[in-house]
């Protein structure tokens, strides 16, 4: 594992070129007797190139390199620590232009390089396992705050012992810090941006949203008939233990959540994920797998199963071996598909929220 040190650096004085929007941006542009064009062009350096300075962005004529140098900045937000685990997982700590900081992880592997992305400084949901929520929420993250942990991802070291030749990214998981589809509007123009052939490429069929479960949302991002991948964070097969784990969930119920995804998937032909974490002692139990199982039976559905990661003050802990075995072999036994989560960069703490926290508190 290696760590860089923390960078003191203020909040910019100027917009970062990802954070206005096109509109905003194609009006400078003509401003500066520009064509419209030349919008495309910086993306293209920005989003595939990761130019740092408007210098190096060498088709763009010197005098408008002058002028975007003295009205934005390529990048709002500035790594104030990397952290690298030897299985090639990076974890990146984001100071925001007001100081605020979050977090996103690339995870690699032989034949793809995913980045975990956030959508809000915090996180107003307050499942009872999660580092991001503990201290609450502070303010949604805007389009462009979304897309440059994108671009910060995509230009980090590839893992040495992988067989990768480039640096492009090939899926995107919105799992990190907050709650996606309560920041749905920046994250739909981010992810536009990310998809598109001068952005990064990336289909929606590459990119999975994570939600605690709201509904209306999951809904609303179904009648756009995208491809993205839909996770739903279950935790629990019954009301009574998630109200315990997820304290939102008295606010909408499991029935009325697993009626919003099946609409998704009659609406998107997309199969949604139930992500379920396991606490020892708590939600691992042969009855809580036959509860699941009955819940999610006759469903077009997927079960991850995801072991706890410690996190310090919390009293929750992994669940055994033979716990987390027999709980899979149960979901096995009633026809659920189902597959525990690979961990990676357990070394840095790569779960959403702790980097974070630790440093917050430091």
């Amino acid at each position: 594992m290696s760590t860089l040190p923390m960078v003191q650096a203020p909040a910019s004085a100027v917009a970062g070129l990802l954070c206005v929007t096109s509109d905003e941006l194609t009006a400078w542009l003509a401003a500066h007797g520009a064509k419209p064009l030349r919008a495309r062009q910086l993306r293209r350096w920005l989003l595939q190139a990761g130019a740092q300075t408007f210098d190096a962005m060498t088709d763009l004529p010197q005098a408008l390199r002058r002028a975007l140098a003295a009205s934005f900045v390529p990048l709002e937000t500035q790594v104030a620590r990397h952290l690298t685990a030897d299985d090639g997982t990076h974890k990146l700590l984001l100071r925001l232009r007001d100081g605020k900081l979050i977090e996103c992880v690339l995870i690699q592997e032989a034949n793809r390089r995913t980045a975990c992305i956030s959508t809000q400084v915090g996180c107003a949901m307050g499942c009872v396992f999660c580092a991001s929520g503990l201290d609450g929420i502070e303010r949604n993250l805007t389009s462009g705050e979304i897309l440059e942990q994108l671009v910060h991802a995509r230009h980090l070291p590839l893992w040495e012992r992988g067989d990768r030749t480039d640096q492009r990214l090939t899926n995107i998981v919105v799992m990190g810090m907050g709650e996606p589809l309560a920041n749905l509007d920046n994250l739909l123009e981010a992810l536009e941006v990310a998809g598109a052939i001068d952005g990064l490429g990336i289909g929606a069929r590459h990119i999975t949203i994570s939600t605690v479960g709201l509904p209306a949302k999951i809904r609303r991002l179904a009648d756009l008939k995208k491809q993205y991948h839909l996770a739903v964070s279950l935790h629990a097969p019954d009301d009574t233990l998630r109200n315990q784990i997820v304290p939102t969930n008295d606010k909408t119920g499991l029935a009325a959540i697993l009626e919003a995804a099946e609409y998704f998937f009659e609406k998107t032909g997309r199969q949604v994920t139930f992500e379920y974490v396991l606490l020892g002692g708590v939600n691992d139990a042969a009855d809580h797998a036959r509860a699941l199982a009955g819940l999610l039976q006759g469903r077009k559905a997927h079960v991850n199963l995801i072991p706890f990661n410690d996190v310090a003050g919390l009293a929750y802990r992994r669940p055994s071996p033979q716990a987390l075995a027999d709980f899979q072999a149960t979901l096995r036994r009633h026809g659920v598909s189902v597959k525990v989560r690979k961990r990676k960069g357990a070394q840095i703490d790569a779960a959403c929220g702790q980097l974070r926290r630790a440093v917050v508190a430091s």
